[in-house]
């Protein structure tokens, strides 16, 4: 079946001298898609895929108009059109209800219309309005235990204030009034306090708000306050706000909508059931616009993603309420454009008034004297009598942030034998830092201070000593101390450790893997005593070149392996394996190629120099098994060194050569968090493994048949046969790949030092994900793409001044303490 729409299109692609795949690839849709658009096997392109058609041809105005007009005409719904290129500022031209798409879908998914929400009556929307409200309840019972925990109500919250922010940081108030061409714009009055958000947010007729603050103003717990008031004050048939973490969401691989998705599914389960119209009701929830997505930690984005997180968010008109630190959001928007349509706020300091009302009310009162006197009033009267004296003015300028007058409160108001009158010492805090020093040095006892949990049917968070977690934290800031950096990345975790105890380290760890792998796979071919032989000198010759070549390529260059990606040639195009497909540039295969050579060279300098060691000690103990004579026996060694040497050369050398060629280096900006990052690095060296085990192995078992064989002319009678050829290349292989990823790969240094060697001398935890996403959800940790980061800068300083490397504490071995799981 054909239409107009088929037809114009092919014209349109062929008049642009474009294939199908070309388009397709420009485009971001599936080849299958642009082949069913054509032959007429998919009826009903969605408006956002044909923009994108557009987009790709580089149409002018009217041609985009009447590919456009086509597309309407042919799915029946002139409503659904919209021409030419306005209503979004992002640059994707998407207008109303259109703004849907925002990145890349398979290339089998089917283009369809969009369902249209708030269609009264039907079966589908009684069943949205059931699950809504199921979701809206849970979301209210999750963050009403969040505030209790955070004591945000004991005895009231803080008061959270905002102002204005500067003008390029918001869109044109005609945009966010939703006014017509023509209308005459005025600021709406936005401001209000913490209990009063969302009423300001209902003023605004875009329903798109920004909230902008530094560290520790108070942006999540706005967040918080935000969802449970909208949850209170919400009609059955509004959308339920819901916050997300958006620090972990990656827009070149995800459409918002589909993270949005995906995030709802993983949080609440039961939404991944099937919706009456076939998608699950996550999606169906999604879709219809009845969730209001809360994004709490912009800033948390990668730097390289904030951009095309933020175009993302453009290409779509759903209502959200976003938060962030104003430098990080400050430049994005100049990297592209403010948030569509959307007004912004920035928190503001506490002021003396709201300390004067909140800390007395926090702490117990006075014994003897003015039943209203408490522990605060001297600090208090400082604050207000001599606000310029230095105790006054280093205090005033700590307790500004909500973050700070909570430690504050957790450190002298909830310890019985606190007294904030030592604040005022100025001998002992001559500066405001030394002050933020002395709060923050209590503040992992805080926020790892067993507390009960009121989560039935869920997991019971894990628990740790506060003085261990402490010392761990510790050693992790005394690293980046010593890295001289802020970002914690776990393919670093080594590096802060002596250039001799890294590679004697990871020459250790090579030997004894190499070593039990011979061994294990030895014994099916020799004795076991004989084996056990072969397997100490292979292993002892693979730690001292694994070393060796770690030293040249890692240690001299004082530079950490980083996390890579392996890619496959097919038909012209690099498909990457571990990662996201892409094609890669001509420049990138010519510096693969400048790396192939260097390693080809180590890799045949170091096969040649294990090939003479070991060929000479097995030539050796076969000799001295066999009785023969010692010269003999020597003899049978330097023939077996010479051929062996010029097998694992011979293998070496190509196998490392072949391995830089496949190496593609990743974009660490543009990862969603570290702990992604260490799976997909998972996976490339497994990848790398399945590639160098069958190379080496081939190369040196097929190898050493072509190499003994004009040999007997020269050297006299060899024995070799089929057997010995399998299992020197099943070893080698096996024993190759696994030294190659422990000491030559991002994964392999993990393990090394974080999995094994930082754990073993009590410096990390065993389970160490486990630990930093603990920190990172209890606040000490913030994340930022690849890499953690202390939640304040002053908080690492702090601990890397405290830790102690000489004392290790003993290991804890009581269940839920932290223990090696």
């Amino acid at each position: 079946m054909t239409s107009e729409f088929n037809v114009l299109l092919r014209q349109l692609r062929h008049q642009a001298q474009m294939t199908q795949e070309a388009l397709a690839e420009r485009a971001g849709v599936g080849v299958r898609t642009i082949r069913g658009l054509e032959t007429g096997e998919r009826a009903d392109p969605r408006v956002t895929t044909v923009r994108l058609l557009a987009d790709a041809l580089g149409l002018s105005p009217d041609a985009r108009e009447e590919l456009l007009a086509a597309a309407i005409r042919r799915n029946g719904d002139g409503g659904n059109g919209g021409g030419g290129n306005g209503g979004g500022r992002s640059g994707y031209g998407r207008s109303g209800d259109e703004q849907t798409e925002d990145g890349i879908r398979p290339d089998d998914s089917a283009d369809r219309v969009d369902p249209v929400p708030g269609q009264p009556g039907s079966a589908l929307d009684e069943t949205l309005a059931d699950v809504a409200e199921q979701l809206a309840q849970a979301v209210a019972a999750r963050w009403q235990r969040e505030e209790e925990q955070r004591q945000v109500h004991d005895p009231y919250p803080l008061p959270v204030r905002w102002r204005p922010v500067p003008e390029e940081l918001t869109d044109h108030w005609a945009n966010i009034r939703r006014l017509p061409a023509g209308g005459t714009p005025g600021p709406l009055d936005l401001s209000g306090r913490l209990d009063e958000i969302v009423g300001v947010y209902r003023r605004i007729p875009s329903g798109r708000l920004a909230v902008l603050g530094r560290s520790g103003s108070g942006k999540t717990i706005l967040a918080v306050r935000f969802v449970l008031d909208h949850l209170k004050s919400r009609a059955r048939t509004e959308a339920v706000p819901v916050i997300f973490s958006v620090g972990s969401w990656d827009p070149t691989a995800l459409t918002f909508r589909d993270w949005l998705t995906a995030q709802l599914t993983r949080d609440h389960p039961g939404l991944a059931a099937p919706a009456p119209g076939g998608s699950s009701l996550a999606a169906t929830l999604v879709e219809t616009g009845r969730v209001l997505p809360v994004l709490d930690g912009f800033d948390e984005i990668a730097s390289g993603l904030r951009r095309p997180a933020l175009e993302a968010l453009n290409a779509t008109t759903l209502s959200l309420l976003l938060t962030s630190r104003p430098a990080e959001y400050a430049a994005a928007v100049a990297e592209t454009d403010v948030l569509t349509s959307a007004a912004a706020v920035e928190l503001t300091d506490l002021t003396l008034s709201d300390l004067a009302d909140y800390l007395p009310r926090t702490t117990r009162k006075a014994r003897g004297g003015s039943p209203a006197a408490t522990a605060w009033d001297p600090v208090l009267s400082e604050l207000r009598d001599r606000p310029h004296s230095p105790a006054g003015a280093h205090l005033a300028a700590v307790l500004s942030t909500p973050l700070m007058v909570t430690l504050a409160r957790a450190v002298y108001s909830d310890t019985p034998d606190g007294d904030p009158a030592s604040l005022l010492d100025t001998r002992r805090f001559g500066s405001a830092e030394e002050l933020e020093d002395h709060l923050l040095a209590n503040f992992t006892a805080a926020v790892y201070r067993p507390r009960p949990e009121h989560r039935p049917g869920s997991r019971p968070r894990r628990t740790y000593d506060p003085e261990r977690a402490q010392y761990w934290l510790g050693y992790l800031a005394h690293h980046l101390t010593r890295l001289d950096t802020p970002n914690l990345e776990w393919w670093r975790l080594g590096c802060g450790l002596r250039r001799a105890t890294r590679t004697l380290v990871t020459a250790l760890v090579t030997c004894l893997a190499v070593g039990l792998v011979d061994c294990a796979v030895g014994t099916l071919f020799d004795p076991l005593a004989f084996q056990l032989a072969d397997g100490l000198v292979a292993g002892l010759l693979s730690g001292l070149m694994f070393g060796i070549a770690y030293w040249f390529l890692v240690v001299a260059r004082d530079a950490p392996v980083q996390p890579s990606g392996v890619r496959m040639r097919i038909s012209g195009r690099y498909l990457r394996r571990s990662g996201r497909d892409m094609r890669t540039s001509g420049r990138s295969m010519r510096a693969s190629g400048r790396r192939a050579l260097p390693r080809l060279g180590i890799g045949l300098l170091c096969g040649l120099v294990f090939g003479l060691g070991y060929g000479f000690a097995r030539g050796v103990l076969n000799g001295l098994l066999a009785h023969i004579s010692l010269s003999t026996t020597l003899v049978i060694g330097l023939d077996d060194s010479i051929i062996y040497g010029l097998v694992f050369a011979l293998g070496a050398g190509p196998a490392f050569g072949l391995l830089a060629l496949f190496e593609a280096p990743l974009d660490i900006r543009s990862a969603v968090n570290p702990v992604s990052l260490l799976r997909t690095n998972c996976r490339t060296v497994a990848v790398q493994f399945l590639l160098w085990a069958p190379a080496f192995g081939l190369l040196v078992g097929l190898g050493s048949g072509a190499v003994i064989r004009p040999l007997p002319a020269i050297m006299g009678p060899l024995v070799w046969n089929l057997s010995a050829a399998l299992k020197l290349g099943v070893i080698s292989g096996l024993g190759g790949a696994l030294g190659y990823a422990l000491s030559l790969t991002a994964w392999g240094q993990w393990a090394v030092f974080a999995r094994l060697w930082l754990p073993l001398t009590g410096r990390l935890p065993w389970s160490l994900v486990t630990f930093l996403e603990d920190a990172y959800q209890r606040g000490v940790l913030r994340q930022a793409g690849a890499v953690y980061q202390f939640r304040h800068a002053r908080l690492q300083h702090h601990l890397a001044r405290s830790y102690r490397p000489p004392h290790v504490p003993e290991q804890p071995t009581e269940p839920g303490q932290g223990a090696p799981t």
